[in-house]
């Protein structure tokens, strides 16, 4: 690519949108692309997130082995967040996105061969390397497929396309498993690598097939783009810490399988409805508007689920419980948006793929703090204390956000650093 092409490249990246200005946010240049990704990326982790540690205890290992597989794939997902900005720098938008959905999709394969311990944590490994990489990808595209106007409707459409295939495929993963066999799975896991044409189309959008776009810091400096982001993190790692322990736990709570299976159903069904809903909130009302009363929604969810978490022995304990599943489900979902889109409006365009980078390390580092930390204190004391404690946390973040000027340095729709 020569010279006058790469400055092409940098200004329609810049551009203040690709496609129709007005309009739907589906039909901009690339979103279609990416969203069609977006669904087998996540179509894939979701068959594996609960089968492959079904998978090893198959084949002998215990709990600690089954948590062992996604610990490694969630820590190699966070190593490989934090090498994206050298990655696409180096290999540029097409083969950046070829080499992760290869890696989160082929792998699955491998499973066929073997239930051993070791060989399936290095397939979680491979996995979770390019999971790191499409999920960055995905937020850096979006903010630079669409203007900041309509940024909160593109974000929702792509939590959207991201959250569907995990309300269907998480909780019926393990039952296909079961009754249809565990090598069906493997074969459907493998959806990811189906997008690695697309990496062409969507690099072709992003007007860049060679080399990432030029990242700044920023109006300022690294603390000053800390400041700007510790608000929209704060608020996505309490609530990510909350679905952890929700995602983790919530089947050991409601004992039976039916309640279980309806208890994560009615949780990321909420998300999925949530989180597109609150892109259109974002633009109309900027993404500030919305938080603290997402996050006192959720406050209410947590305390719900601890009142009868260690008691949930009739209809009414069951019903509270997944009424508090439904609320923080909403929360979830909604806040995932609103922080991606207040992190990017707070640190401004140019910071585009250090707030992608935080804000992914922030929600996988949130899902997995929440698990951590409510299995020592129900260990230590109860499910209900680990939840009221996660009430009290949420809330608190959330009376932060309702103050006049909350811990946060951006302001909504400014673009810059305060």
């Amino acid at each position: 690519m020569d010279s006058d092409s790469g400055g092409d490249c940098q200004e329609r990246v810049n551009a203040p949108a690709h496609g129709p200005g007005p309009g739907s946010v589906w039909r901009v240049s690339g979103m279609p692309w990416l969203l069609g990704s977006a669904a087998l990326w996540f179509s894939g982790f979701a068959l594996l997130v609960p089968v492959a540690p079904l998978w090893v205890i198959r084949g002998g290992s215990n709990d600690l082995g089954a948590g062992l597989v996604t610990g490694v794939m969630m820590a190699c997902t966070v190593l490989a967040q934090l090498s994206m900005r050298r990655v696409l720098a180096g290999l540029g938008w097409r083969w950046t996105l070829v080499l992760g959905s290869g890696l989160l999709g082929l792998p699955a394969l491998g499973h066929l061969a073997t239930d051993g311990l070791w060989p399936v944590t290095a397939l979680a490994a491979l996995r979770g390397l390019g999971f790191g990489v499409v999920t960055v990808c995905a937020a850096t595209a979006v903010a630079a497929f669409v203007a900041p106007g309509r940024r909160g409707r593109a974000i929702g459409a792509l939590g959207l396309a991201s959250a569907a295939p995990q309300f269907v495929l998480v909780p019926l993963a393990p039952w296909l498993a079961e009754r249809a066999g565990f090598t069906l799975v493997f074969v459907l896991a493998v959806l990811p690598a189906l997008a690695i044409p697309l990496a062409w189309p969507i690099a072709r959008a992003i007007a860049d097939t060679d080399r990432a776009p030029a990242e700044g810091r920023g109006h300022g400096t690294a603390a000053a783009l800390r400041r700007a982001l510790a608000g929209p993190i704060a608020a996505l790692v309490v609530i990510t810490a909350s679905g952890g322990a929700i995602l983790t736990f919530t089947p050991h709570i409601l004992a039976s399988p039916a309640l279980g299976f309806l208890g994560l159903f009615a949780f990321t069904g909420a998300a999925a409805a949530s989180r597109w809903g609150a892109g259109g909130i974002a633009d109309r009302f900027g993404a500030t508007a919305a938080m603290a009363p997402l996050l006192f929604t959720g406050t209410l969810g947590l305390a719900a689920i601890g009142l009868r978490a260690d008691s949930i022995h009739d209809a009414p304990g069951h019903g509270l419980v997944i009424a508090g599943l439904l609320l923080t489900g909403v929360a979830y979902g909604g806040l995932q948006n609103l922080t991606l889109a207040q992190a990017f409006n707070a640190a401004g365009e140019s910071a585009r793929s250090s707030v992608s980078i935080a804000w992914n390390l922030s929600f996988d580092a949130g899902i997995g703090i929440g698990a951590f930390a409510v299995g020592a204190i129900a260990t230590a004391a109860s499910y209900s204390v680990a939840f009221g404690v996660l009430a009290l946390v949420v809330g608190f973040t959330g009376a932060c956000w309702a103050l006049p000027r909350p811990f946060r340095r951006g302001r909504q729709g400014r673009g810059e650093l305060a």
